[in-house]
């Protein structure tokens, strides 16, 4: 079942009666609602003055409904998860904690395979050049020792957007830098949830160590998924619109992330659903019963 994601960027007061999410506005009472909590994945908060009561709070946690909250600059800045988000937590946290070394390396040398080829199959399909990286994602060691992902980021990132001068990636450069920190930070979140409804821990890394970062294995695995974002992006781009400013209309679109159609393990799959399928083969890599990822394929 795809869950849907809501959007508040005005003052609201939520509150919760017969399992439904009740939204009141106060500056336009006309729309006013009431929407299954069953039915809700994330609801995004944005306006400063959204007050949620506390028996809501507890029964999207309870629904795992990610809450994601944002800073004055409109962009996603924390998380609301669940302490308990899978019924062998602690097994399941034994065997992450426990994972050796060379199997964290083997996992990151997937992970970093997936995304260079995700990222040629997208220059490709822009009818731009992609031998480069498929030379590189077939060079990827263990722990990719090479550092071939970052290699790879620069040249992909300039062959995308050659039509924007001196484009890098680069969280304060010039747009679409602002789009895809939008949207790196809600694959981040859909990334998260999956994490903690699986029964891992997210800020326990197979690669990404950063003791300030608390969300290092869900950066690990969210990496041959950016690509969804950066091919919505550049329809954006393409699509000759203003983007420099992140307005509510382009919010919207970058919303529609959790629902994007992804191919994985032959078929077609909605991302928040394929991204269960992966960190749940994520923690088979852990306990020992496969040594394979699930990721998708962009096609």
């Amino acid at each position: 079942m795809i869950k849907r994601t809501l959007f508040f960027g005005n003052p609201a007061y939520l509150s919760t009666k017969n399992e439904q999410l009740v939204v009141n506005f106060p500056e336009d009472t006309k729309k006013n609602k009431t929407i299954a909590i069953e039915d809700l994945g994330y609801v995004v908060l944005e306006h400063p003055q959204i007050t949620l009561t506390n028996g809501l709070l507890r029964k999207l946690v309870q629904n795992k409904t990610a809450v994601i909250t944002c800073d004055s600059q409109h962009l996603p800045c924390s998380l609301l998860q669940p302490l308990v988000g899978h019924s062998e937590q602690t097994e399941r946290m034994r065997h992450q904690l426990n994972a050796s070394l060379p199997l964290k390396k083997n996992l990151w040398q997937q992970t970093i395979t997936y995304k260079i080829n995700n990222q040629a199959n997208h220059l490709l399909q822009r009818q731009k050049k992609a031998l480069k990286l498929k030379r590189w994602a077939k060079e990827v060691k263990s722990g990719d020792s090479g550092n071939h992902e970052a290699i790879a980021a620069a040249y992909y990132f300039q062959s995308l957007f050659s039509s924007i001068a001196n484009f890098s990636r680069n969280q304060k450069g010039v747009p679409p830098n602002n789009l895809l920190n939008y949207g790196y930070a809600i694959l981040r979140a859909i990334t998260a949830r999956a994490l903690v409804s699986s029964g891992m821990l997210p800020s326990v890394g197979i690669f990404h160590k950063n003791k300030y970062n608390a969300f290092c294995l869900a950066d690990d695995v969210m990496e041959p998924y950016r690509i969804y974002v950066d091919a919505l992006v550049y329809s954006l781009v393409e699509a000759g619109g203003n983007i420099s400013e992140l307005n509510q209309q382009l919010k919207a679109q970058l919303l529609s992330i959790p629902a994007l159609d992804v191919y994985i393990d032959g078929k077609y799959s909605p991302l928040m659903v394929a991204m269960s399928r992966t960190t749940n083969s994520l923690y088979e890599c852990f306990n020992g019963s496969s040594r394979r990822i699930l990721y998708p394929e962009y096609v």
